[in-house]
């Protein structure tokens, strides 16, 4: 048997569970903006959110409807799109991972993801409307 064509980490569960699992986490660090979770997860959820910021940056409807679809969270697309993609200068590189020690239980490698850049969620937008004095 060969692995060909089989992408990304099982997390020892069922293809469904390990999806949920990974859209979840993703959604929890577009967020909270930093998550501390095992370094395998984080190496994981890094290279599909950064596509994601990636689709966000584009702010087209198409983009918008990608980005919605992947994380199943209208409320976490609209801040990635509204709030957070605006904010990023860089083309790429856009998360980082620490390492954060090992966990006490089963000593499982940790790690924190985190934006490199500094985000700002309390952006308020301005809205000039007519007839207001």
């Amino acid at each position: 048997m060969h692995r060909h064509g089989y992408k990304g980490r099982k997390f020892g569960r069922k293809t469904d569970q390990a999806t949920a699992l990974v859209r979840g986490l993703m959604c929890s660090l577009i967020k909270y903006q930093s998550i501390t979770t095992t370094l395998a997860r984080a190496k994981e959820i890094r290279r599909d959110v950064e596509k994601l910021i990636t689709l966000a940056k584009k702010n087209d409807l198409a983009s918008r409807r990608l980005v919605i679809a992947r994380l199943d969270d209208m409320e976490t697309a609209d801040l990635l799109i509204d709030v957070i993609a605006p904010q990023i200068k860089r083309n790429s590189g856009y998360l980082k991972i620490e390492h954060a020690g090992f966990r006490k239980g089963d000593h499982a490698e940790m790690g924190t993801i985190s934006f490199v850049d500094d985000i700002e969620l309390n952006v308020e937008k301005t809205d000039d409307k007519k007839g207001d004095k």
